[in-house]
């Protein structure tokens, strides 16, 4: 059965993930949490027997590091069918182009840009992926530039700028990582306005719907699909 690794799997929609496929209880899965003193009560709940909680800060190199090297040994020789870039931040949704505070949108890139990259580097280091894995980073229609143009005001500015920033990072290891494996499909993709506390109030969508779409789409991937923009339906995204 296949192995699945999802960053950001305490909370939310990596809690969601987690919850659809534990179903399947031949499903490995690597499910990490920023910290291992997080309250992980509601992940170990919805875990199943082959569910593996490890500690990983995406906002931190030497922490993928050493979360990369822990799985390498909890795999023990199985490979990563399903990586899913799912841990973010939007920490400052109030904040507009005119009010941007650099500390903000260094972390925001920091954790929802250059944490993906890292990640995918040290897996690709510690020859963890398989040749046909999928690579799933977790955008938003917010880093849509077409999308924002039909939004009016615009929001979330931060936010934003880093999943474009991230969608861009996806085009590049679409095309980079051929060379290291020969049939990997590296995608991101908009789960939609979720009821999450991220997601906050006025979102619409219920996570089994969001999680159940994406991993559809996962599940559907071909080779014409690499470096492409989702939504949780299938629906091709506008840059």
């Amino acid at each position: 059965m296949p192995v699945y690794c999802i960053t950001g799997a305490n909370r939310g929609l990596g809690l969601e993930f987690v919850r659809q496929l534990a179903k399947t209880p031949d499903n490995t899965i690597i499910a990490t949490t920023r910290s291992m003193s997080s309250d992980l009560d509601d992940l170990k709940a919805v875990s199943s027997s082959n569910t593996h909680i490890l500690e990983c800060d995406t906002g931190d190199p030497s922490s993928i590091e050493s979360f990369t090297s822990e799985t390498k040994k909890v795999l023990s020789g199985k490979k990563v069918d399903f990586l899913l870039n799912n841990a973010g931040v939007n920490s400052v949704p109030t904040q507009n182009s005119l009010s941007i505070g650099p500390e903000d949108l260094q972390r925001e890139i920091s954790i929802n840009v250059i944490g993906p990259a890292k990640t995918v580097e040290s897996f690709i280091a510690q020859d963890l992926l398989a040749q046909n894995a999928r690579i799933m980073n977790m955008s938003s229609g917010l880093g849509s530039m077409s999308v924002n143009l039909s939004i009016n005001p615009r929001k979330c500015a931060t936010y934003g700028i880093s999943k474009a920033g991230l969608n861009m990072l996806t085009v590049h290891q679409s095309g980079d990582l051929k060379g290291k494996l020969s049939d990997v499909i590296v995608i991101c993709m908009d789960p939609g306005w979720v009821k999450t506390r991220m997601g906050g109030e006025g979102a619409v969508l219920e996570p089994e719907v969001s999680i159940g779409g994406m991993l559809k789409v996962l599940h559907g991937l071909k080779d014409g699909d690499n470096g492409k923009f989702f939504t949780y339906t299938g629906e091709e995204v506008k840059w």
